[in-house]
């Protein structure tokens, strides 16, 4: 359950059926979410089934696997 059981419109949501922006509302009954839209009565159950892939940055990549990283070295020699 993503949702209160108060009706909350969704921002720049645009309905399925109508088209019309700004018109949806998400709200949760029996554990259940649900979208409304409140000008053409478009009611639709939503599911989600897996929370979404977190994207790899530096900040929570495996500091491990990265003391591991071989990389190529290029030699310079400082007279020439």
């Amino acid at each position: 359950m993503a949702f209160s059981t108060k009706k909350q419109f969704i921002a720049g949501v645009t309905c399925p059926k109508c088209s019309l922006l700004d018109k949806i509302q998400a709200f949760s009954t029996d554990g259940v979410d649900y979208r409304e839209c409140i000008s053409c009565g478009f009611l639709d159950e939503m599911r989600v089934y897996s929370a979404p892939r977190e994207l790899e940055t530096r900040v929570n990549a495996d500091a491990a696997a990265e003391a591991n990283k071989i990389s190529a070295v290029k030699l310079m020699d400082p007279q020439g």
